[in-house]
């Protein structure tokens, strides 16, 4: 569920991606990307069904063979995403994905040959429907721009610019930016300069940014600060990690801005007070919570301090006390459970009053 955001949103394009439209006001849509080789068709569904029910709402996969891009359409066929192929250099792989039915293309333009050979692409999409986001990264930019500019705002920008002058000199519009960048205050640079320039709506995401926990600080510092100005429309959180941590950080990242309504567990640090395992207990709190839809807010308090005021703010609360716990519903006292029992009796009452589980 959506909530109104904090921010005015900058109005952007409308671009269609299968079901879904980017931009144009409509929510900022969370992605990610499968890692394993596309041509192994039944690894890939696994992960992309994964990332469905960890709410994920469009995928990229990479096809640096011609097997990879044979594999699309059997992929395509068996997953509830829009199906993005991500395309390097080689046109004819552009082209054989839109025949095998995928939803949109990550390509650069300038990358794929010869004008003759772009146009034959952009004609194709255009009489498919399917849209193409460009995709500059600050580790792949020009020799030209890189010599005049450095690896900067500005050069990932004049990128971006002479990529889409290709395609809106071919009346091609179905367009979606993104501007990534390992330095944080760069890429933050970037797409506020873009935003400013540019009114198709813009993918947000850190390139390169890391293992799960740097990875995760530093894609919300930069994904989130745009946010807060208004300024994006999709996200990838780029983390070397399982892909389902990608979704859940960015998920993370609009619910804390507001931008979403999803089922947020608040848990305490714990500190020498606490009398229960209180890191163990948020830990397999946030893990079953997955598996509901929200809005909805479960806290975990290790012990009675903060707990009964924490508690009286959430819709469903456990407190810790000495091998034991309190389990609160709407704020008020529900019953003392045994520590063993606490999680498993939270959850009998939150699907109990309401509380939805999604498919697992």
């Amino acid at each position: 569920m959506e909530k109104k955001a904090l921010f005015p949103r900058k109005k952007t394009r409308a671009v269609k991606v299968g079901n879904l439209i980017l931009g144009d006001g409509q929510p900022v849509r969370v992605q990610s990307m499968t890692k394993v080789p596309t041509r192994n068709v039944t690894a890939t569904i696994r992960q992309i069904k994964r990332l469905t029910d960890a709410g994920c709402e469009v995928v990229r996969v990479a096809c640096p063979t011609e097997a990879d891009v044979r594999a699309l359409g059997k992929i395509k066929a068996r997953i509830a995403l829009p199906l993005v192929a991500d395309i390097h250099f080689n046109y004819r792989f552009a082209l054989m994905a839109i025949d095998e039915g995928v939803d949109k293309l990550r390509l650069n333009p300038g990358n794929i040959g010869s004008e003759n050979r772009v146009a034959e692409v952009v004609e194709k999409a255009k009489r498919h429907h399917i849209p193409i986001r460009i995709g500059v990264n600050a580790g792949s930019l020009e020799k030209d721009l890189m010599e005049k500019y450095g690896r900067t705002a500005k050069a990932l920008v004049e990128s971006a610019r002479r990529h889409i002058a290709i395609l809106e000199k071919l009346d091609f519009r179905d367009i979606v930016i993104s501007l990534k960048a390992t330095d944080v205050p760069a890429m933050i640079q970037a797409y506020r300069l873009a935003s400013a320039q540019f009114d198709y709506p813009l993918h947000l995401g850190v390139t390169e940014a890391g293992t799960l926990v740097r990875g995760s600080v530093y894609n919300a510092i930069g994904i989130g600060t745009l946010l807060q100005e208004g300024i994006g429309d999709t996200v990838r959180v780029s983390l070397t990690a399982d892909p389902v941590e990608e979704v859940k950080t960015a998920k993370m990242i609009l619910e804390a801005l507001d931008l979403r309504s999803g089922v947020r567990v608040i848990s305490c640090p714990t500190c020498g007070r606490a009398e229960i395992d209180a890191a163990k207990l948020a830990q397999e709190v946030e893990a079953r919570a997955l598996k509901l839809e929200g809005p909805l807010t479960i806290a975990v308090m290790g012990c009675v301090v903060n707990g009964p005021g924490e508690a009286q703010g959430s819709d469903f609360a456990i407190t810790g006390g000495k091998k034991k716990g309190i389990l609160y519903v709407n704020g008020k006292q529900e019953r003392v459970v045994d520590e063993k029992k606490l999680v498993d009796e939270l959850f009998k009452e939150i699907l109990k009053r309401g509380g939805r589980r999604v498919n697992s």
